[in-house]
């Protein structure tokens, strides 16, 4: 490290934590806001608007006095339906999703505080108080793989407990999806856990172990078909600046597009609705793909008639155990299976998770 670059702050400091649950607390109301506004005959194009002017709203509020302290939107307010698995957030012009009851709606959003990400997804059925759905009986599983009180956990360890668990539901994890480690501006870290690897991508997928004061988004996509995402065809909105490509663009639009979103944005998701004049966003962006600069978050399909549910939360590794940030709220008197974790060490760990008390989200916000 040079000696004009800083230190890399984690949450063995105060003030860094402190900056991670402002942002999950914030995270986790938005996702409240936007499932509340979730009803019948609601457009999706209008939820992710919602979701995103109040992640800005709330974030102007913190740190009001520090102008150089960069917040807001790490991820854009997505809201996939059914057999949508990801990344649908729509533009004015775009075909928007009216929602209707039944529909399984994947809500995914990120919040950061001077760049520390604090990302939550949840998913839920439009009208439903009872669902007999096997995805969601998946859940309370998940929590229990990162509140475990031993390290290191390798991210091979955690890649086989999902597959055993989504065996033991009748379901599949989507394919190849990656779960990140995240750290000050980086909302895709080297670290990675993957689910449902091919026996390529196994070996490709470099492995790791979990450190004390690392922070991971870990994200869960479970489908009730084969778990083979595929590109849906819809318009990607969502891009990422890469910092490590150069290119020199040669359209005026382009260069005027690129350099807004590195002065707005730098190197966090954003989403072309954010900016005032969309056709020219539209057009700017095209050139910025096509070299790399800017990387998509293309919208991907399962096959139609399946269901994909998504869950994701933020848990920073302590010293005295890891700890959740984010998380949707999940009411198991709502969600039934016949089926069951079978693996012996892996009901253990969700006996022992439940006995433990990991906070509730508006427990772990406030502390």
């Amino acid at each position: 490290m040079s000696d004009d670059e800083q230190q890399e702050q984690t949450v063995a400091e105060d003030l860094v934590v402190t900056k991670y649950k402002m942002g999950g607390d914030i995270a986790n109301h938005a996702l409240r806001v936007v499932i509340d506004a979730a009803k019948p005959g609601v457009s999706v194009l209008s939820l992710c608007e919602k979701g995103d002017a109040f992640i800005m709203a709330e974030t102007g509020k913190v740190f009001k006095k520090e102008k150089d302290t960069k917040k807001g939107i790490a991820f854009p307010t997505s809201v996939s339906v059914s057999n949508c698995v990801c990344h649908f957030s729509p533009l004015k012009s775009d075909p928007d999703y009216t929602l209707k009851d039944g529909d399984l709606v994947k809500i995914d959003l990120g919040v950061h505080v001077d760049g520390f990400i604090s990302n939550v997804a949840h998913s839920f059925v439009i009208g439903a108080t009872k669902v007999c759905v096997h995805i969601y009986a998946f859940l309370p599983h998940l929590f229990c793989l990162f509140c475990l009180p031993h390290l290191p956990l390798k991210n091979t360890q955690v890649t086989e407990a999902w597959n055993k668990i989504a065996q033991s539901f009748k379901c599949n994890p989507i394919e190849g999806m990656l779960s990140h480690q995240l750290k000050q501006h980086v909302i895709d870290g080297e670290k990675t856990i993957i689910q449902n690897p091919t026996d390529q991508q196994r070996k490709d997928h470099e492995k790791a172990e979990f450190e004390v004061h690392e922070v991971y988004a870990v994200d869960v996509l479970i489908s009730t078909g084969e778990g083979k995402a595929r590109d849906g065809g819809q318009r990607t909105t969502i891009y990422k600046r890469d910092p490590s490509k150069q290119y020199g663009l040669k359209m005026k639009t382009s260069r005027m597009f690129f350099s807004e979103v590195e002065r707005r944005f730098d190197a966090m998701p954003f989403t072309l609705r954010a900016f005032e004049d969309e056709g020219k966003a539209r057009l700017g962006v095209v050139e910025c793909a096509k070299h790399e600069l800017l990387q998509p978050f293309s919208v991907l399909n399962e096959k139609e008639g399946e269901f994909v549910a998504q869950f994701k939360f933020t848990v920073l590794l302590m010293a005295n155990g890891p700890l959740r940030i984010t998380s949707g709220t999940f009411e198991a008197e709502h969600y039934k299976s016949e089926y069951d974790v079978q693996d012996p060490e892996l009901k253990a760990s969700k006996t022992a998770e439940t006995a433990t008390g990991q906070p509730a989200e508006n427990e772990v916000a406030a502390k």
